[in-house]
């Protein structure tokens, strides 16, 4: 019995080394096994790449050994319950978020775009070429990526009564002005204000204001001043010195609107040439009528007919002085009938005439191209002296 005690043992030690060699060789080829009948999958994630094996039975699975969790925006390449095959290449790409800020007001995207412009393209978002965007075409994406946008609209612009519409994204009104280039003169006057924000209603009015000077020059009349003559018959009257006119030049500071006159100042008178008067002598002589043959016409009396070349005129002829003045300084204004101009020497100033289709009338004026017998007489209008024309009438010269 002690032997068989002594030999037990050691029995025992001889038959555990083998089973544990068999335990060991049957769990490394289970490994073995394990191992081989793995699938080799290549994982492209964000454009990384991982190559795994594994025993995974679908794509979801495979993500989950990775710690990838798939969102709704996120880029999946085959679906997540497509089967697992050898050698088979997942492709994930993460979606970045997007804010897209539109005037003021923010809108979040998702999306796996590399580019800006893929961004806008796969989402159909478009602009004008006046709107203002932060990002071009060309901005690779990132996750966070802000673009900001400033639609554009349509600002008037009556400059001066010259009107224009023209593109902004917004701003002041200054803002605008300077991107047109235009300048504001120091009298000029602008609405609304420089600082006023810019919206679709505006209309901005520029008034172009300016101050010049305008000179003028006019005639002074002149004087007339009578003298008595003892030597001329009575009634007679006879220029002994010619008067001139004079001239003032007149200085009026004048405000132009948008090139129109809206105002206009006399600031001062400049005397360019004093008035020179006339000087008439009145005859004062009383002459005995001593022809028994003469024809009475009430205070008057015929003392010669004769057969004269008649033309008119009017004051405001286009070859006039424009004063309305006689030779003799009668106003012709004031009083336009009755008046003839002759030639002095055949029938002296101050002669009282009775003319064929004019009637009764008194030599007070003379005239460059009335001389010998013709006589010219005074009508009341411009329209009136062309209608008379010329004609041939008889004059009969009164004492």
């Amino acid at each position: 019995m002690k032997k068989l005690s002594k030999l037990l043992p050691a029995l025992n030690k001889k038959l555990v080394i083998p089973i544990i060699s068999v335990i060991a060789f049957l769990v490394f080829g289970t490994i073995v096994a394990y191992q081989v009948t793995k699938e080799q999958v290549t994982v492209v994630q964000d454009g990384e790449v991982t190559t795994i094996k594994t025993h995974a039975d679908t794509v979801n699975d495979v993500l989950k050994e990775l710690g990838i969790q798939v969102e709704k925006y996120d880029e999946l390449s085959p679906g997540k319950n497509t089967t697992i095959t050898s050698d088979m290449k997942i492709t994930f790409k993460q979606a970045n978020k997007i804010i897209v800020s539109t005037d003021g007001q923010n809108k979040e995207y998702f999306s796996t775009s590399d580019t800006v412009g893929e961004f806008f393209k796969e989402n159909n978002i478009s602009f004008t070429e006046h709107d203002q965007v932060s990002a071009t075409d060309q901005t690779a994406i990132e996750d966070g990526l802000t673009i900001e946008v400033k639609k554009a609209f349509q600002v008037t612009i009556n400059d001066g009564g010259e009107k224009k519409k023209v593109w902004t994204t917004g701003g002041t009104v200054a803002d605008l002005m300077k991107k047109q280039e235009i300048a504001l003169n120091e009298l000029d006057r602008l609405e609304p204000k420089e600082t006023e924000n810019l919206s679709e209603q505006t209309t901005i009015e520029i008034t172009r204001v300016e101050k010049v000077t305008d000179i003028v020059e006019e005639a002074v009349d002149y004087a007339v001043e009578k003298k008595s003559d003892s030597s001329l018959a009575k009634g007679k009257e006879k220029v002994v010195s010619a008067g001139e006119e004079g001239l003032v030049a007149k200085h009026y500071e004048v405000v132009l609107e948008n090139g129109k006159e809206v105002s206009r100042e006399l600031v001062k008178e400049e005397v360019k040439k004093e008035s020179q008067k006339q000087v008439v002598a009145v005859g004062t002589k009383v002459i005995q009528n001593t022809n028994t043959n003469t024809v009475s016409r009430g205070d008057s009396a015929v003392s010669k007919t004769v057969m004269m070349h008649a033309t008119a005129y009017n004051w405001n002829c286009p070859t006039c002085s424009g004063s309305g003045r006689t030779a003799t300084g009668y106003n012709l204004k004031a009083n336009p009938s009755g008046v003839v101009s002759v030639d002095p020497s055949v029938i002296p100033l101050g002669t009282k005439v009775w003319v064929e289709g004019y009637g009764y009338a008194v030599a007070r004026d003379t005239g460059g191209n009335i001389k010998g017998n013709r006589i010219d007489i005074h009508l009341p209008t411009q329209a009136a002296a062309e209608r008379y024309g010329t004609r041939t009438v008889k004059v009969k010269i009164l004492d």
